[in-house]
Parts: C-alpha cells; structure tokens; sequence
C-alpha cells in the first residue's frame, strides 16, 4: 500500500489487514491536505479506520494530555472503536467515555493511563469538560462518527457544548452513512472538503438478494420461528420497530427452545454487553434488536436480515440491510407480511417470495457456549492466561475455544458446545494465574 507511514503500516498489521478500500484511501489523502473533512459513505464501508488512520498522523508522541476527541451516538460504537484503536497497536493510548458507569472510575482512568485519544458520548463528554476532568486546551482534533445519528437523536446542544469547551481546535472530521441538507454552525467546519461516496449504496444494494415471507396471521411469531428454524446456523438479525415487540419476540423463541438474545436501548449495560458478545462469539446465531443494532455495531458476517417490522423510513430499511453484504459479501434480506400489511412505497421492486417448507426443521444449536470468569485486565489476566488455564485445566484443544474478550472486571470466553460439561466439571474449583474466581455459563 503506497502512501502509508510506518505507523499506519504497523496499526493495519495489528488489525491483519492487507489493503484499503478507494473510500479509505481518499480520506487519508483528503486529510493530508489540511481542510476539514466530510465523509459520506454507507454503514458497513469502513468509516471506522477511515479516520482512524489519518488522525495517527496528527498525534504526537511527545505531547502529554488528550489531543483528539471522538463523539458518538452509542457507547456500543464508542466500545467498538476503543477496541479497533487498542488492537492498532500504536504507542498512543485509548479510552472510552459513556453514560451507564460511575464518571469518576472513568476520571480514575484518565489520570492513570494518560490517553491521547478519548472517545464518548455528547452527554458524558461535557460531564468530564464541565469538571476539568483532563486539559480541553491541548485537544487539536474533533471527530463526530455517525454525524447524521446524533442529530437524529437530539444531540446538538450537547454538541454544540462540547465544541464551545474545546478552545484549540484546529481540524474536524464528520462522518456519516446518510447525506444531510446542511451542517449545523456549531460544529465550525472551516475550509471543508466533501467526499461523497453514498452511491457504494447500490453497489452493496445488488448483493443483497431480498425476499418476502407471508404469514396466514397478523401475528407473525410462528411464521418467523419457522423462518429462522429454516434458516439453520447462519448468523441472523431480527429487527423490530419496538423495544416491547423485540422482548416479546425474544420472550416467544425461548418458550420454543430456540436460542437467541435480545438488544435495545432500554436494556442494562451489562446485559446488552452480554448480548453482543454471545452474538458475536457463535455461541447464540440470532440476535433480536430495535434499531440500535442497524448502525455502528461492529458485527461480522452476518448472512440474514430479518424485518419483523419494516421501518417507517427509507434510511432505516438501508442501514438494517446494511448489516449484511459487508467488505464484497452476498447477504438475504427476508421480509414478514401478513395477509393485511402492504410493502411501503420506498420498496419499488416486488420481492421474490421465499416459502417455507411444510415441516419446520428443529432449531439448530450453536457450536459455542459462552463462559463468564469473574477477573479481568484489572487483576492482571489476559486472552494468553485464559487459553492456558482452559487447555491446561480444561483439557481443550485450540480449535474448542472460540472468541475471548477480556474486560476490565471480568472476561468471556466461548467454549465448544461438545466439551461444556465436561470444561466447567474440570476448572470449577481451580484457580486462574493463581487466583480464585467466578467460573460458570454466562446466562
């Protein structure tokens, strides 16, 4: 890859990845130049690393203090990119910022490791300024990801409050999956360059192949449980248009023994946490959510999307089906209907209809399980501690333990579905880099 600094090279080495896509390429271009930045481009091209990279560029290893800000709508994306920022293995540190968790463990942090780049929520970002948590007169840099999210949801005094608490901005760089008629004054774009590459939208449009599945009822719970049980083992996403119909759903599929996990923003912290890992790790295929899983979840290859209930706009129908057909992959985009429901008119082309076969398959089992330890970084155990004690306690093989994430607190890990019993009997009362410990199925 040409054009790259030695530091770029090493960060996409840390991320075992091999090129850049045109969008990513001229971002990092269209920075060099020195104007603020726009980027428009849709959910699933890779904004993420498309200001990741640049703004590597624009640290300096010598200056002590926070020196680029990142707002987002989410503290799942604000997670997302703090994990995609750590494993650049870059010499400048990391941290995130969001509402749900005591600010002052986050100030404690701060001032124990030092960060160069923080990342948070509008909200819990003036909570920090407003306390002079860390120094706002060294930040240079301010990115907004997911621009057009936080205006959607509100946002903009917030915003707004952040940038008025910023004094030494010098470079802004926003982003977002959907064009919008205007920037506001507040955020104070200066010398703006506009990289538009929404018309990729169709090009992910043509790899999705969409279909309609008819239910004889309104209510449409057993037709979509005979969809998913058809379905099989694939990685899935339901979506509805309530946090009560996702519990609802995710209530009636358990009541079947079918298993998935449910995600909304009404949801405990921790619980949604859970949710993501089991989804993401292989231990649990299907995933039910409002449409707070349509955008900025790092989730990959996710083969089905599933609209329980279509969105009432256009843009939300895209960033669902978004999740699917990412990075050049083919994806299914099913849509339930009953005898009463008409297709909205953004959908100007009549599905295919996908029938279902007259005897429905048992539901397919995950191949993993998801164990919960009770340590994590803050008692010093990381990913190689956990793999040695579950090979050496638990008498796995490498190809039985799946995804490991390791929090502060605690850590997850999945564990083959075969080998499960026969791991928790082994390790129960063992001890973990010689430490005693919570070990059990997270539930």
């Amino acid at each position: 890859m040409k054009g790259l600094s030695a530091l770029m090279m090493q960060a996409l080495e840390g991320l075992k990845i091999d090129t850049l896509n045109p969008m990513q390429e001229s971002a990092i271009e269209a920075w060099r130049e020195g104007s603020d930045l726009i980027l428009l481009s849709p959910t699933g091209s890779g904004k993420t690393l498309a200001y990741l990279l640049p703004l590597l560029e624009t640290l300096k290893p010598d200056v002590q203090g926070v020196q680029a800000v990142v707002l987002v709508p989410s503290r799942e994306l604000a997670l997302q990119i703090d994990q995609v920022f750590r494993s650049m293995n870059t010499p400048f540190r990391v941290m995130s910022c969001y509402g749900g968790r005591p600010a002052m463990e986050e100030h404690r942090t701060m001032n124990g490791i030092h960060p160069s780049v923080i990342i948070g929520t509008p909200g819990r970002m003036n909570d920090h300024l407003g306390k002079a948590n860390f120094d706002a007169s060294t930040v240079h840099t301010l990115v907004i990801d997911e621009f057009d999210k936080c205006l959607e949801f509100g946002f903009q005094e917030e915003m707004a409050q952040v940038i008025g608490q910023l004094p030494r901005l010098k470079r802004r760089f926003l982003l977002s999956a959907t064009d919008t008629e205007e920037i506001p004054r507040f955020t104070g774009l200066n010398r703006t360059q506009r990289l538009d590459f929404l018309n990729g939208e169709e090009e992910v449009s043509s790899r999705i192949h969409i279909y309609k599945v008819m239910s004889p009822v309104k209510d449409k719970l057993e037709t979509l449980y005979r969809l998913l049980c058809t379905l099989g083992s694939k990685s899935t996403l339901v979506f509805c248009n309530h946090r009560e119909s996702v519990e609802r759903v995710g209530k009636y599929l358990q009541s079947q023994k079918y298993p998935c996990g449910i995600f909304h923003g009404g949801m405990e912290q921790d619980d949604r946490e859970r949710s993501l890992y089991k989804f993401r790790n292989g231990s649990c295929h299907v995933l039910i959510s409002t449409d707070l899983a349509a955008r900025g979840l790092d989730i990959p290859e996710i083969e089905h999307v599933v609209h329980y209930h279509l969105p009432i706009q256009e843009d939300g129908y895209i960033h669902r089906n978004g999740r699917t057909a990412r990075w050049e992959a083919e994806g299914n985009s099913y849509i339930i209907l009953h005898p009463e429901e008409q297709l909205p008119a953004y959908i100007d082309e009549e599905p295919e209809t996908f029938d279902l076969p007259e005897e429905t398959p048992k539901p397919s089992q995950p191949e993993f399980v998801t164990i919960y330890i009770g340590k994590g970084k803050k008692d010093k155990i990381n990913k190689v501690d956990i793999v040695g004690f579950l090979a050496k306690k638990g008498n796995l093989k490498k190809e039985e333990i799946g995804r490991i994430d390791v929090k502060d607190h605690y850590a997850f890990v999945a564990v083959s579905r075969k080998k499960i019993k026969q791991t928790l009997g082994l390790i129960r009362n063992e001890k973990i880099k010689g430490v005693k410990t919570i070990i059990e199925e997270a539930k």
